[in-house]
């Protein structure tokens, strides 16, 4: 399976402005969080990009691209018609060619000499299968996220056969349809923000999205429910920890994880502990 073409998603109402905001990398420098995607993008080896981004911000996203802006295509969404919809729209990109997917509000903090998509694609390489990238995740935080059910797979620790996916489900949902044998007790796996999909991906949404209007069609977590049933669908629990930047603190804490993880981390536990103790004076 050769993966070379990338989609970060950037059109959400509450997300167009998020992959615009500046951070500080691992190595120091100021970078936007739409440069960050693309270096660990390029790094796990993809050549092209596709930017699904709303009306009117083309020129905004094209200069915080840094110099991978170059490989970038800037595509529309004409009208915020949903997630699925925004994914379908880089349909005609993609073609037959499999696909990493992203969200631009989602940044990912590896704890491995591997960034996450690069162990992502990885594994769907050595898989040959659609993958989605999980979390354990505390269930007070299920209102934000797709969620799946599954058992492991023999002899792969991280690795998960996929039987159901839900979309933002209430704790009871979750405990009725998405309990995977060795989670601790009130946790469940969640999307990462970071999908291997095949083509089929594509056409279940051109059917989803040909339907009369309804929200479960708009979405893709309706769409990964049905690629279940028609293909092999794994799931990844990865070496890393995902930061959505659009959560309360999300930019604080997706700053932090990249200070902690990069060559200033003396320098900057030092001014933790400096703040701490004049909170505490």
């Amino acid at each position: 399976m050769k993966i070379h073409k990338a989609i970060i998603t950037a059109a959400g109402k509450n997300q167009r402005s998020l992959p615009l905001q500046t951070l500080v990398d691992r190595d120091g420098v100021p970078k936007s969080a739409l440069a960050i995607l693309a270096e660990e993008i390029v790094g796990a080896g993809i050549e092209e990009i596709a930017v699904i981004i709303s009306p009117g911000t083309e020129k905004s996203y094209a200069a915080n691209a840094g110099p991978h802006a170059r490989r970038m295509h800037f595509i529309v969404q004409p009208k915020p018609l949903g997630y699925g919809h925004a994914v379908h729209c880089g349909a005609e990109f993609t073609g037959n060619d499999p696909f990493l997917l992203m969200m631009g509000d989602h940044l990912h903090i590896s704890q491995t000499g591997k960034s996450c998509a690069q162990q992502l694609i990885e594994t769907a390489r050595n898989e040959k299968c659609a993958v989605s990238a999980v979390q354990a995740t505390h269930e007070r935080m299920l209102p934000h996220y797709g969620c799946i059910g599954g058992h492991r797979v023999p002899g792969r620790d991280r690795l998960y056969e996929i039987e159901a996916v839900l979309e933002k489900p209430t704790p009871t949902e979750a405990e009725q349809k998405l309990v995977i044998p060795g989670l601790r007790a009130g946790r469940y796996l969640c999307f990462f923000g970071l999908h291997v999909l095949t083509p089929a991906i594509m056409d279940i949404l051109a059917r989803h999205l040909a339907d009369p209007p309804d929200a479960a069609n708009t979405g893709l977590s309706g769409a990964l429910a049905e690629l279940v049933r028609s293909e092999r669908y794994i799931a990844h629990e990865l070496e890393g920890a995902r930061h959505d930047i659009g959560q309360r603190y999300g930019l604080l804490n997706a700053q932090l994880a990249l200070a902690l993880t990069g060559r200033d981390r003396d320098e900057v536990l030092t001014q933790i502990v400096e703040l701490l103790a004049q909170s505490q004076a």
